[in-house]
């Protein structure tokens, strides 16, 4: 065959719109290379981040093991350091938010379970993350900025008076934690009811990476759990938002 004639046949395929339609490697059902959602590669189990998970009492797994980030494509969604002129409550979060989610922020997951969510947290509903949950029995499911626990959040949602249509965003996780900083005597210190570390301690009964006085966790030893700050440091960060 002369060249001419190669170059001819050459034309004429490419002319052809089932050969040129077709992908060039794979065939015509070959999938994309990048499918939405499904990160190119799956972190490792031991995927370093600190973290402990909201509340003791539940079963499943430690109560302290490492949150993980699983959507690696995605930027750290954990915001600034609040300044000075933030809210005495947004200043407490961020401090409860670094010894429970670390880097993952809003979007943590708790690196004990096995099966993750199919999103990320803040892009789902709750209605969403109460199916997650009970589709996979028998792993943690501490989520989001401030870990909470399946009870936890079911518990908050509702008091809350939230819809489960709701997404799980920034704002609704700061809300929810809020009735929690509530609970823990945010508003009995501004009355000056109780002492900064007895709201401190108070604290730490409800997040188990937070010291108490004593410098260990409220739950230090049960099912691994431990502090994630030195009792030393817990009071430096805390002591500018409520001076004595």
């Amino acid at each position: 065959m002369t060249l001419l004639r190669l170059a001819a046949l050459f034309l004429g395929l490419l002319a052809c719109p089932a050969f040129a339609a077709a992908p060039l490697f794979g065939g015509a059902a070959a999938q994309p290379m990048l499918q939405q959602g499904r990160p190119l590669i799956t972190p490792r189990d031991g995927a370093p981040s600190g973290g402990a998970s909201l509340f003791a009492g539940r079963q499943g797994g430690s109560l302290f093991e490492p949150v993980l980030r699983i959507y690696p494509d995605e930027t750290t969604v954990e915001g600034p350091l609040p300044g000075p002129y933030a809210s005495k409550a947004e200043r407490v979060r961020h401090i409860i938010a670094r010894a429970e989610a670390g880097r993952a922020g809003y979007d943590a997951v708790q690196h004990g379970a096995r099966r993750k969510p199919p999103k990320r947290p803040t892009a789902m509903t709750l209605q969403e993350i109460y199916r997650w949950i009970d589709d996979t029995p028998g792993q943690p499911h501490a989520i989001g900025r401030y870990q909470f626990i399946p009870s936890t959040l079911r518990m908050l949602v509702s008091r809350a008076g939230i819809a489960e249509s709701t997404r799980f965003t920034p704002d609704v996780q700061d809300r929810l934690a809020d009735l929690l900083l509530l609970d823990a005597g945010f508003d009995d210190l501004q009355q000056g009811q109780i002492t900064r570390t007895g709201f401190m301690n108070n604290l730490a009964k409800i997040w188990a990476g937070l010291p108490t006085s004593s410098g260990q966790s409220h739950y230090h030893g049960y099912a691994g759990n431990k502090a994630t700050m030195t009792w030393a440091r817990f009071e430096t960060e805390m002591a500018p938002i409520f001076p004595r």
